[in-house]
C-alpha cells in the first residue's frame, strides 16, 4: 500500500532515488571504514583499529536509518552491490598506504564530500519536493558526518 502523507507519488519517487545514492555513499564509506578497521598498520595500530572500528558502527546504523526512511516513504532501498557502484559520487580507494594517517585521509574526503552533497539536498527535499520529514533528516545526517569528520581531521593535527 502506497503512503498518503502529503507528498505527491512524483515527489516521494524523486526524494526515494536522491536517497537511494545518499544509501550507496554510506555503504561504500562503510566499507572503506571497515577496510581501514582491518587493515591498518603502524605504531598507533590499536588505537586506529579501534577508532576505525567505532566509526563503521556508526555508519552501519546510518545505512540502516536511510534504508528505512527510503522504505518509510513507499520504495524499495538499493542492495546489490552493482548499484551502490552504479549510484553512489565515492570512489573505491585512492590511499597509497595502509597507515592511519593514509586511511583517515581518505576517510576524511569522503565524510566531506557527503557533508557538501547532503548540504545541497536540505533546501529542495523541503522546498521543491515538499518532505520537511525527509529535509530534517538530512540534516540531522550531515550534523553526524560533520561530527565523524571532525573525530578524522583531529587525527592529523
Amino acid at each position: 500500500m502506497k503512503p498518503s502523507i502529503g507528498i505527491s507519488d512524483d515527489h516521494l519517487l524523486q526524494v526515494a532515488q536522491k536517497l537511494n545514492g545518499v544509501l550507496a555513499d554510506e555503504f561504500l564509506l562503510y566499507l572503506k571504514t571497515r577496510n581501514a578497521h582491518w587493515n591498518v598498520e603502524g605504531i598507533d595500530f590499536y588505537n586506529k583499529h579501534k577508532f576505525f572500528e567505532a566509526q563503521y558502527q556508526q555508519l552501519d546504523d546510518i545505512m540502516d536509518d536511510v534504508a528505512e526512511r527510503i522504505r518509510t516513504l513507499g520504495h524499495y532501498a538499493p542492495a546489490t552491490l552493482a548499484d551502490y557502484l552504479q549510484l553512489t559520487h565515492l570512489t573505491e580507494k585512492s590511499r597509497s598506504a595502509n597507515d592511519g594517517a593514509d586511511y583517515i585521509k581518505e576517510l576524511l574526503g569522503d565524510h566531506e564530500s557527503i557533508i557538501i552533497h547532503l548540504r545541497e539536498d536540505v533546501n529542495p527535499f523541503a522546498n521543491e519536493l515538499k518532505d520537511a520529514g525527509t529535509s530534517d533528516f538530512i540534516t540531522g545526517l550531515l550534523e553526524t558526518h560533520e561530527k565523524m569528520a571532525w573525530m578524522l581531521r583531529s587525527h592529523l593535527r
